[in-house]
């Protein structure tokens, strides 16, 4: 039985009405143009979801990537892509933590058992050993907003997948393994492009190994929607946006660090960061209409950490200035 701690996610801190720093989508709805695009294809509905306009998206990410489009599974979200993975049976998941819970809930759901690999305070990659045969682990990883390089990343034994779910929100993807053909990499549009209530994302990988994932899925397993937003998002035009956005998100989170010092644990390579604060903060924000991601729910770190979404400086400066009164009253 899964504890339902791991299945905690930001969206259920983020209550209506709050001011919300739990989620790490970067904006609250998809920017006009794309908005526009779904809006053309709503006309479509009364179809079933084609085979062209999957192929579609398939070559659209495939070139985005420089793949083949044999080595791209298209998916309601990243999400599924874990969900998907106990297909692959391991003997064993190394899940390297902290980091996202979803692929431990599949794998434990699964009944395969499941080994932590816990990094150390700075939460780097250095001499790690276990003794699973196939390893999951984020680049950057959530929650702590590290970005591991991807040197060491294939030096990890086993088999590994590598879920890059925030990483086209690193300026120029610098250690982004989704053209190796010998990883697994699990890939999210929806927390650039304000897409979190749609689900899209894809798995990039041997075609053996996601025919082998794909296998058992029900007919037209991703809608039209889904199809149209994962094209659109890999077209030229999307990407310069998103690169564009991801040096916007670098400046922000230099604003962010440099106002809460000492409190930000590692620098930020995600948009979002990880700080340490006394225990009741979360709470006694959140009574100041204030939401951020609870951290205990994540193996390896307790209720004196949180992890806060980057914002723009006028929005972050809300949440600076209430941790500052909050921290003031806690002393």
């Amino acid at each position: 039985m899964t504890s339902p701690d791991l299945r905690h996610h930001g969206d259920v801190d983020a209550a209506p009405g709050l001011a919300d720093f739990a989620v790490n989508v970067r904006v609250p709805h998809p920017p006009a143009w794309l908005r526009d695009r779904l809006a053309a294809a709503l006309d479509g509905l009364g179809r079933y979801p084609s085979g062209q306009a999957e192929e579609r998206a398939r070559a659209a990410v495939a070139r985005r990537h420089g793949r083949s489009p044999d080595e791209v599974l298209l998916l309601n979200g990243a999400a599924e892509g874990f969900a998907l993975l106990p297909k692959l049976a391991p003997r064993c998941a190394a899940i390297v933590h902290p980091g996202f819970t979803e692929p431990e809930v599949a794998f434990r759901d699964a009944g395969i058992p499941v080994e932590h690999v816990l990094l150390s305070s700075d939460f780097r990659l250095r001499d790690v050993q276990h003794d699973a045969d196939l390893v999951v682990i984020g680049n950057p990883t959530n929650p702590t907003s590290v970005l591991h390089e991807a040197a060491a990343l294939k030096a990890l034994p086993g088999r590994l997948v590598v879920d890059e779910a925030f990483m086209d929100a690193v300026p120029g993807e610098p250690e982004s393994l989704a053209h190796d053909p010998d990883v697994l990499v699990l890939r999210s549009l929806t927390k650039t492009w304000g897409l979190a209530g749609l689900r899209a994302g894809y798995l990039l990988g041997d075609p053996e190994t996601l025919a082998r994932l794909a296998h058992g899925r029900p007919h037209w397993p991703v809608g039209s929607l889904t199809l149209e937003a994962i094209t659109a998002c890999c077209e030229p035009e999307a990407l310069a946006d998103s690169a564009r956005f991801a040096l916007e998100g670098a400046e922000h989170a230099a604003f962010a660090v440099a106002a809460l010092g000492d409190l930000v644990v590692v620098p930020p390579k995600g948009p979002y960061l990880l700080v340490r604060v006394p225990r009741g903060t979360r709470e006694a924000l959140r009574d100041k209409g204030i939401a951020a991601r609870r951290c205990d729910t994540f193996p390896g770190l307790d209720d004196t950490y949180l992890r806060v979404a980057i914002r723009p400086p006028e929005e972050f400066a809300l949440f600076v200035d209430a941790l500052r009164v909050v921290m003031e009253e806690l002393a």
